[in-house]
């Protein structure tokens, strides 16, 4: 049985020397491609000899690796793809599936190592987490399960800059109830602004917008 060809796409080097160690590591696998961006799926064709993509999910500069994993797939479906990730967000694992992403691994909580889901991806299974693990991360003066998942929608598109009007649209709620939202996390969190509050989020990695 031939290698398989994998492409890790990760920012970290820490991630990438683990998963570059586990597939040297192992018999079955060959790294033949390592990008630092989200952007290599703007140049990606078909004439890419890769079976395997590990692809982290939130990247420098709010790269968004399930956009680039979205891309992959409308070019090449046949390529199986792992979405890896530090953010313990059940909306991640929602977008992922809807996507087609085969399988998905948290990277701090998972457990089973990386190469366990290699392993069951490539022999046709689907890996998903049975449920979201517990990871409270805190924002400031508040933990993450102190807020309300309504909260945390509005937290999400406040980090991608979106104003109260746009929020409210796209949730299908009033701009009232939105400025409800925010004044409760700006009380809960003690963050001066709604500015602070987003940044804080997006650093915290508790709420990031995926769209």
């Amino acid at each position: 049985m031939s290698e398989v060809r994998v492409m890790i796409v990760d920012d970290s080097r820490v991630a990438q020397d683990l998963f570059t160690l586990y597939i040297n590591n192992s018999e079955k696998y060959k790294l033949v491609r390592t990008e630092k961006s989200a952007d290599f799926a703007e140049r990606f064709s078909r004439a890419e000899l890769i079976d395997l993509i590990l692809v982290d999910i939130l990247m420098d500069k709010g790269a968004n690796g399930l956009i680039a994993a979205e891309k992959i797939k409308s070019i090449c479906p046949e390529i199986k793809i792992i979405a890896v990730t530090s953010m313990v967000d059940g909306e991640l694992l929602k977008r992922a599936r809807k996507i087609g992403i085969e399988s998905f691994w948290f990277k701090e909580v998972s457990k089973e190592t990386i190469l366990d889901v290699m392993d069951r991806t490539m022999a046709g299974e689907s890996v998903y987490p049975d449920c979201v693990p517990k990871h409270n991360k805190k924002i400031n003066h508040a933990f993450s399960d102190e807020l309300t998942e309504g909260e945390l929608k509005v937290l999400r598109l406040m980090t991608a800059g979106m104003p109260n009007s746009k929020i409210a649209k796209k949730l299908g709620i009033s701009e009232s109830t939105v400025k409800n939202h925010i004044h409760n996390m700006l009380e809960k969190t003690g963050c001066e602004n709604r500015t602070i509050l987003a940044i804080e989020a997006r650093v915290s990695g508790i709420a990031v917008n995926i769209d």
